[in-house]
């Protein structure tokens, strides 16, 4: 599995998703996706499924030390983090994530007062690294400027139908990761660009979406519970997109490309 490194420390370059992952589903998805190769494992607390993707990783029998499990707090919650926090450690039934993210900031907080708060979680050994999700410019501007431990990601929707030129930059100028959610627009990817360079390749839509964002150095984390979709998700590694590619490409994004709006969101860099 090839890495991305941010702040010295190696992320997997692909990973699974989990949201609306429940039950056995999740534990044997989880389990699969490790069996598979994956080692990059994404939960939330607000997905209501941490014991799931802590029994999915005890059964694989890969060991812990070799999983990166990244878990987030949801923005109601902020205002009690460390609460919060605590409770995803229990159900996880793990002493430590790898990543804890703010997963969207309170909207009636100060992204200063909940950053320094989310430092203190890495000096606590509760995670090894912090980082944020749903972030815009100025918001990682002003994290950046607070934060007393490395922010390594930002986890934010990323898919070639979505422009996220701005806010790609601000990462790259802080040396923060990203992490890709909705990587292939929750299976709308599609469409005679990525069909054509996809047979190119003897890959699917989906792959070339997935490459796509991968040599860009981006950590996409699609989720999916179908065991050939999470091998085909692993399988885009063997190919490479040209310059050409990579710019048609980039040039599917358009203005009713993003999938998720909630009405918490921050204002989005446009």
């Amino acid at each position: 599995m090839p890495y991305v490194e941010s702040h010295g420390v190696r992320i997997p370059a692909m990973g699974l998703g989990t949201m609306t992952l429940k039950g056995d589903v999740c534990i044997n998805t989880v389990t699969k996706a490790l069996e598979l190769g994956y080692r990059n494992i994404d939960t939330a607390q607000n997905y209501g499924n941490e014991r799931e993707v802590g029994e999915g990783i005890r059964s694989s029998g890969v060991k812990r030390e070799d999983v990166f499990l990244t878990t987030k707090i949801y923005w109601n919650r902020l205002p009690e983090f460390e609460k919060a926090v605590d409770e995803s450690l229990a159900t996880l039934k793990f002493p430590w994530v790898d990543l804890l993210l703010i997963h969207w900031q309170a909207p009636d907080m100060k992204v200063a007062d909940t950053v320094k708060t989310l430092c203190t979680f890495k000096r606590k050994g509760l995670a090894k690294n912090v980082g944020v999700a749903n972030f815009t410019v100025a918001m990682l501007d002003e994290a950046v400027k607070v934060a007393d431990e490395p922010l390594i990601a930002n986890q934010i929707e990323v898919h070639p139908f979505l422009d996220q030129t701005k806010v790609l930059a601000a990462c790259k100028k802080h040396g923060i990761s990203v992490t890709a959610y909705c990587p292939i627009a929750r299976g709308k990817i599609g469409g005679e660009v990525l069909d054509r360079i996809g047979k190119a390749h003897g890959k699917t839509a989906a792959q070339v979406s997935l490459r796509w964002l991968v040599q860009q150095n981006i950590v996409p984390i699609p989720r999916s519970s179908n065991p050939q979709h999470l091998a085909d998700n692993l399988n885009v590694f063997d190919f490479k997109l040209s310059d050409s590619e990579m710019a048609d490409i980039g040039k599917l994004a358009r203005p009713d490309g993003r999938v998720v709006n909630p009405a918490h969101h921050p204002q989005w860099d446009v």
